[in-house]
């Protein structure tokens, strides 16, 4: 895969987050989550940027201008799908309270998107999430993992956890305290429950 395709693979990876945390901020009127969503918006306007002038510098290359064209397009899409979620976290990071009709409808969901950061003292501290069998043992599955300002989507069971990532999951609300005493390392595995 190209780098152009890596980048409108990570635009639209980068946007399903974007959507994910601005609906969980909203439920649970979240202030953290909230400002998470305008933290990912600035790396979608580097890729979108990025993006635009890779399909431009492509076009002057092999003059597949209707290419680069749809290129920039679907770039601006995605970046109106980013939008749609800043205005969503917009509602929590401005105080103000969303229409009782919406909390109804947005509590009906029995799933939960939190954020979570990896202590040192946390048994998740250099372990994979297939070795700890986080969703397994915790109920709350990983969407991303946030390392410095570079976002990993969709982690898999290989995919290494270390001290200061942030760690995106979704699951049913009573795993919630359980993942945030772990990262936390409040709470430990019982070996039994690792996978060996």
């Amino acid at each position: 895969m190209g780098a152009l395709e890596d980048m409108l693979l990570e635009i639209k990876d980068t946007s399903e987050l974007m959507v994910d945390l601005a609906y969980s901020s909203l439920l649970y009127n979240n202030r953290d989550i909230a400002e998470e969503v305008y933290q990912l918006d600035s790396r979608m306007r580097e890729l979108e940027n990025e993006i635009q002038e890779m399909a431009i510098q492509n076009a002057t290359e092999d003059k597949d201008i209707k290419k680069a064209l749809l290129i920039i397009r679907l770039a601006q899409s995605v970046g109106e799908i980013s939008n749609a979620a800043l205005k969503i976290a917009d509602v929590v990071r401005m105080d103000v309270p969303p229409h009782p009709v919406i909390q109804l409808a947005l509590r009906e969901t029995d799933v939960i998107i939190t954020a979570v950061t990896v202590g040192e003292s946390s048994d998740l501290d250099g372990a994979t999430l297939g070795k700890v069998r986080l969703a397994t043992n915790t109920g709350m599955f990983v969407i991303a993992i946030r390392r410095g300002r570079r976002y990993i989507y969709g982690p898999d069971q290989h995919t290494t956890m270390m001290a200061g990532d942030t760690l995106y999951a979704r699951g049913p609300e009573d795993g919630e305290q359980y993942l945030k005493d772990l990262a936390a390392g409040r709470e430990h595995f019982d070996p039994k429950d690792l996978k060996l």
